[in-house]
């Protein structure tokens, strides 16, 4: 049965499938960016848990913190092409990963913070 369906794609005259070239250099560029751009995010993960530790140990109710970092993580992907000019090559999934880390590691260091404290 398989021979007969391989014969007959092959009798077609559509060419078998081949793999692309793979373009390693472009590969390496677009991971070194991702390091890059991830240490972006980290960096900015710890300041946002700083900064909602210090309003929460100031006596901002619990919203004040939420808010500000919420909207500083939503202006990244405004501020961050300013910054790195690859990243505008970003695609959806990079920015998912890093709104993600963003988001988790600031939650984490914000509680990191309150309860060293």
């Amino acid at each position: 049965m398989a021979k007969k369906a391989r014969r007959k794609v092959e009798e077609a005259g559509e060419p078998a499938f081949e793999f692309p070239v793979f373009d390693s250099s472009g590969f390496l560029s677009h991971e070194f960016e991702m390091t890059i751009a991830t240490t972006i995010a980290l960096f900015v993960a710890i300041l946002l848990g700083l900064l909602s530790w210090a309003l929460s140990a100031v006596g901002f109710p619990w919203f004040a913190p939420v808010l500000i970092s919420l909207g500083i993580i939503a202006a990244v992907p405004v501020l961050l092409p300013r910054l790195r000019e690859e990243a505008t090559t970003y695609t959806k999934g990079d920015w998912a990963g890093l709104f993600l880390m963003e988001i988790f590691g600031w939650l984490g260091f914000w509680f990191l913070f309150a309860n060293i404290h």
